[in-house]
């Protein structure tokens, strides 16, 4: 009787490791929790009957049979609602996944299911979340750029067609042209340096060198615009600060653009300062200046590309707006981190962080 027992039981474990194997072979989720639950609710069922049929009279033990079947039943209704709890959170998924793939980037999913659903969930939520920002800035991006290469364009062909019908002579309009076009090629410079860092292709070696000198030649270029302007610009490097790693090109566009910037919004007897100064553990330089300050809410937006804090000034003059884009990227690109914030005693100061050799 115990050999048979031991067979039975060798059997049903057989049988249930080749269904599992079985299992491997369906396609979907839903398939394989279904025969999941089947193997759950069949299994005991054989079991109970193989050991009534080994250890009882068939005919005397119906009672056996109706726990057997009983229990069959829970089983198999357990298992049931457990496969409902993971395949409808996984359609639910599915559907949203399709609906993203044909473009609708404000899908989101309901954080339901077991915890890894829940976190496959999260995951999809912020991926979607990313995916719609960056479409929408990348049509912000194409509207300011068609509208701001547009009117210098728009701006030479009206030149052209004077210079055409002779209304003027050509050396009346060169000093304009020539400065249409400098807008022109300064723009389409700084949106392929944005393209650039947007794919993250922009190559560049690093290597162990001083900020002192980085930020000494970029004052240095703009020293004299400042003095015709009747701003004092200086710089305020600690001593003893260690070397960064960095490449040191890069790093001067940095400084360039936010120098830019400071003297576009500091009037005449104002200053910059450029400090730098090393804290926790990484060396922070910053660009302070007397000027506008930084208006309301724009701390955070003013690193978006075409941002201005007066859309009335001339973009030919002042720029199309993505130097500080293009600093943000090149910043980041050196894993470090940029801010503004309200300088004490009025104007703004624009910091960020570069990693120690």
């Amino acid at each position: 009787m115990s050999e048979l027992a031991l067979a039975a039981a060798a059997g049903i474990l057989t049988v249930g490791l080749l269904a599992a194997i079985a299992l491997g072979r369906f396609r979907t989720v839903h398939a394989r929790l279904l025969g999941l639950t089947l193997i759950v609710g069949a299994l005991p069922i054989a079991a109970v009957v193989l050991s009534g049929v080994v250890m009882f009279d068939m005919h005397a033990d119906a009672v056996l049979i109706a726990v057997a079947i009983a229990s069959s039943v829970v089983a198999i209704g357990g298992a049931l609602l457990v496969t409902r709890s993971i395949s409808r959170p996984l359609g639910e998924l599915r559907a949203s996944t399709t609906r993203v793939a044909r473009g609708d980037f404000s899908t989101r999913v309901g954080r339901r299911g077991p915890a890894e659903l829940s976190e496959v969930a999260a995951a999809f939520n912020e991926m979607t979340s990313r995916l719609e920002e960056l479409f929408d800035a990348r049509r912000q991006l194409v509207a300011w750029a068609s509208h701001d290469l547009r009117a210098p364009v728009s701006s030479l062909q009206a030149m052209l067609e004077a210079i055409e019908d002779g209304v003027v002579e050509p050396e009346h309009y060169l000093p304009a042209m020539r400065q249409q076009v400098h807008a022109l090629r300064v723009l389409i410079d700084d949106l392929f340096e944005l393209a650039q860092i947007d794919a993250d292709d922009t190559a560049f070696e690093t290597s162990g060198v001083s900020v002192g000198p980085l930020v000494e030649s970029s004052v240095e270029a703009f020293a004299a615009e400042a003095s015709a302007r009747r701003i004092n610009l200086e710089r305020r490097v600690a001593t003893g600060l260690p070397d960064v790693e960095v490449a040191p090109e890069k790093i001067e566009r940095v400084l360039r653009n936010l120098l830019a910037n400071a003297l576009r919004h500091t009037p005449p007897e104002g200053s910059i300062v450029v400090g730098v100064d090393r804290v926790n553990g990484t060396v922070l330089v910053a660009v302070d200046d007397t000027g506008e300050g930084i208006p309301s809410g724009a701390a955070r937006t003013m690193f978006d590309r075409f941002w201005r804090g007066d859309p009335a000034r001339d973009r030919t003059r002042d720029g199309a707006g993505l130097g500080l884009a293009i600093a943000k990227g090149l910043v980041e690109r050196h894993g470090g981190r940029i801010w503004a914030e309200e300088r004490e005693g009025g104007g703004a100061r624009i910091a960020f962080t570069l990693p120690l050799a």
